[in-house]
């Protein structure tokens, strides 16, 4: 729920509780998407501002920053930090077809080059 969110204040800006409940899907209760929102915020992925007498909320977090952390926290839990066991996993079940695994070459060969 707290991507689904993240997602919506990335895409729309800052939101109200309303504006980001009107745009998930099930129909959550108000008080459950309120309840997440100062939860994020107490975690610091998200701000909120007083704007008459509801909260305004904004994130916190880039997509990317978010989006790093989530998959690193994967690649922990699942692969025991391991980066190559991810991407081994990725190749063995088909997921990476050859032209992407080139383009990987390619990048990883360009940050080389940089650092």
């Amino acid at each position: 729920m707290e991507l689904a969110i993240m997602q919506v204040l990335w895409k729309r800006g800052p939101s109200s509780v309303q504006a980001v409940r009107a745009q998930l899907t099930g129909d959550p209760a108000y008080t459950t998407v309120q309840t997440i929102l100062n939860t994020m915020e107490k975690k610091g992925r998200t701000k909120r501002t007083l704007e008459g007498r509801a909260y305004i909320y904004r994130a916190s977090l880039s997509r990317e920053m978010a989006t790093g952390s989530a998959i690193k926290d994967f690649v922990e839990r699942m692969f025991g930090g391991s980066v190559e066991g991810l991407l081994m996993s990725l190749v063995k079940t088909d997921q990476v077809d050859a032209a992407t695994l080139k383009r990987l070459e390619r990048a990883i060969a360009k940050r080389g080059d940089e650092g």
